[in-house]
């Protein structure tokens, strides 16, 4: 069956979409189509009115996400996204345009070479997304703090009263007034951005607790909630990006997805290890990293903790114990060696990946 297939490349822009049709016994065939829904239909038509046999597809992972996958696929058209990082490549080859990276594409997808990434459905992504735009407005927030605070500095005040954004602080700011109209026009501006971005924060975290609340995310978001350092947020991050968690096998596969294994360069009796390879997610490789800083402290149940325990399963809360104690002894272990805190987060934040594949995997396949 594959020896008839048709292997379609498609190295895929925001206005173009170069193509390059490798049919069973023939020559490379490119051309260019608008990347347009209208000539996506039009190159489905064509695709399958030349192929002999089924069509396969693939473009890189981008910027563009699976739009083009989805309509192709509608169209009767298979097609695959592939990871763009574990695309070979030729050292000596010095030439890079859409039309070879097109047959680049077609060739190494009929001989195997690509690595498939998997697609989100559209609720998947929709979730997803909520979670990084709240990512995002985080950020923003804390920049926005940012600049009123070297503002403030610049002028000589600075609070010392009590911890930062609190209540106190925030009564302070209000209270402030400049002589020169322009420094508290230029300050009114910083501040009520601030305020701005924590309205819009709390709305999108009223979003995220009712998707949270809401099947499918309601029991493994239960679940992970139950772990030292993981509430409604991180849980629910942690699920819509992993989508399909069924397909890590293990939790070794999945700590190389978040990119917390060290990178190796060992050859003959040479044998180097460097810093982490950062590769796969980064939004998940983040909040874990966030989520390993409360493994240093002695194991013990908080009232949230004991809160957010509340109606769950008695084997969620075993194994939330478990990683805890395992985990509080990493890092005493690793500190009384002296490692730095930089490198014994990262250590205990991959072995907290192997506590929630446990958590996720496992409870899914003793259900089936």
């Amino acid at each position: 069956m594959e020896e008839d297939s048709t292997f379609v490349g498609l190295d895929v822009h925001k206005e173009s979409i170069a193509v390059a049709m490798l049919a069973p016994g023939e020559r490379v065939v490119s051309w260019q189509v608008p990347h347009e829904p209208t000539a996506v239909r039009r190159l489905a038509k064509r695709l399958q009115d030349a192929a002999r046999g089924p069509v396969e597809a693939c473009y890189e992972a981008g910027g563009s996400g699976f739009t083009l996958q989805r309509q192709l696929q509608a169209a009767g058209v298979g097609c695959t996204v592939v990871a763009p990082s574990l695309i070979p490549v030729k050292p000596g080859e010095h030439i890079k345009t859409d039309r070879r990276d097109a047959r680049k594409l077609a060739e190494l997808f009929r001989a195997r070479l690509l690595t498939p990434v998997h697609p989100p459905t559209p609720a998947e992504e929709a979730v997803r997304d909520l979670c990084r735009a709240r990512e995002d407005l985080k950020m923003d927030l804390c920049r926005a703090k940012r600049r009123l605070g070297t503002f403030l500095l610049r002028r000589g005040l600075v609070y010392r009263r009590a911890r930062a954004w609190g209540w106190w602080h925030r009564n302070w700011l209000h209270g402030l007034r400049f002589e020169l109209p322009i420094d508290q026009s230029v300050f009114d501006h910083y501040l009520g951005e601030v305020e701005h971005l924590e309205e819009r924060v709390r709305t999108l975290d009223g979003q995220v607790e009712a998707v949270a609340a809401q099947a499918p995310y309601r029991e493994p978001v239960g679940w992970l909630r139950c772990f030292r350092g993981i509430d409604t947020v991180t849980a629910l991050t942690i699920v819509a990006e992993l989508h399909g968690f069924h397909r890590f096998s293990g939790p070794r596969p999945l700590m190389a997805y978040l990119g917390l294994v060290p990178m190796e360069s060992s050859s003959g009796e040479r044998h180097r290890r460097h810093g982490l390879t950062k590769a796969g997610n980064a939004h998940v490789r983040r909040v874990l990293v966030e989520t390993a800083w409360h493994y240093r402290h002695r194991p013990g149940i908080g009232s949230k903790l004991r809160q957010r325990r509340i109606g769950q399963p008695a084997w969620a809360i075993a194994l939330a114990d478990q990683a805890q104690q395992r985990l509080c002894r990493r890092y005493a272990r690793l500190a009384a060696r002296g490692k730095p805190s930089t490198k014994i987060i990262p250590a205990v934040a991959r072995e907290l990946v192997g506590f929630l594949w446990a958590a996720l995997y496992l409870r899914k396949e003793a259900a089936r």
